[in-house]
């Protein structure tokens, strides 16, 4: 029998109670169920959906926004999935199109596969970076780094939130303070008392991704990376922004491979705010 057209059908919010039916969406196109992940997003952010009547979602997408509450800055749109038999018939689309009219005048970002890249294009999305992703197992360096690290206590907190509002370029204090739950591994750097980076290490099915990755320089991103690195069995994945060559080479000097690229979009803005310089990774790729 034809499958119903779902053009009538409510797009609604969707809460931690669709946490399953997510990972079962991520599933179903062959993605890593992700629950880690998608609990995250979907306490952080704002999940869309559409319900299919024989049980689970058509489609699902999640907006995570940054900046005062009332009147964001930025959204981040990430995991635009739609289950394989309903593939190829506009749901996506018009879930798109549907998160765009909400999020009115704030500006959008989105890391966009090929695949996905004309759909957004045809939204109005332009390409305004690249990120590439990889993954392995980090061969220690030899020589001693350069800056030294340490893990985060409660103190750095604040401090954090300061430096990663001053780089990122809005609030995400949201996201941010989350992180000692979310992530194994949460690493600060620091010189002479004043903190010069921050970076994470969350379990993400078998590996542990890095991100965010947030740092002075690059010795500094270096130091995060391999202080993370250090105390982990697992391999490493992390998405880092292609203008931080220097860093990208040395990662996969140290075993970790390129994987994929991903063209970063925006919406009503021609470039991200903050600080991209210091700006080595996201949180996640869903998430901005």
């Amino acid at each position: 029998m034809p499958t119903p057209s779902h053009d009538s059908s409510p797009i609604r919010r969707l809460t931690l109670r669709d946490l399953t039916a997510c990972a079962d969406l991520s599933e179903d196109r062959g993605w890593p169920r992700e629950e880690h992940k998608w609990g995250l997003l979907l306490a952080a952010g704002k999940g869309y959906g559409i319900d299919d009547p024989d049980g689970g979602l058509v489609t699902a997408c999640v907006v995570t926004e940054y900046g005062p509450q009332r009147q964001p800055v930025l959204g981040a749109i990430g995991m635009v999935l739609v289950a394989e038999r309903h593939a190829r018939r506009g749901v996506g689309r018009r879930l798109m199109r549907h998160v765009v009219a909400a999020m009115g005048t704030t500006p959008l970002t989105l890391h966009a596969t090929p695949s996905g890249r004309s759909l957004y294009e045809e939204l109005g999305f332009k390409v305004t970076g690249r990120a590439e992703m990889l993954r392995g197992r980090f061969l220690p360096p030899g020589a001693r780094q350069a800056v030294a690290t340490r893990a985060a206590t409660a103190e750095d907190l604040p401090a954090i939130l300061r430096l990663d509002e001053d780089v990122f370029g809005a609030d995400r204090t949201h996201v941010v303070t989350r992180l000692p739950a979310f992530a194994d591994q949460l690493r600060v750097a620091e010189e002479d008392g004043r903190l010069i980076g921050y970076a994470a290490a969350w379990p993400n099915m078998e590996t542990h991704v890095v991100g965010p990755l947030i740092a002075r320089d690059t010795a500094t991103a270096k130091a995060l990376l391999a202080g993370l690195a250090e105390r982990t069995d697992r391999p490493l994945r992390t998405d880092i922004d292609v203008r931080h060559e220097e860093l990208l080479g040395w990662a996969k000097d140290h075993g970790l491979s390129s994987v994929a690229f991903n063209d970063v979009m925006t919406y009503g803005i021609t470039e991200l705010p903050g600080d991209w310089s210091r700006r080595f990774a996201p949180v996640t790729v869903a998430a901005g």
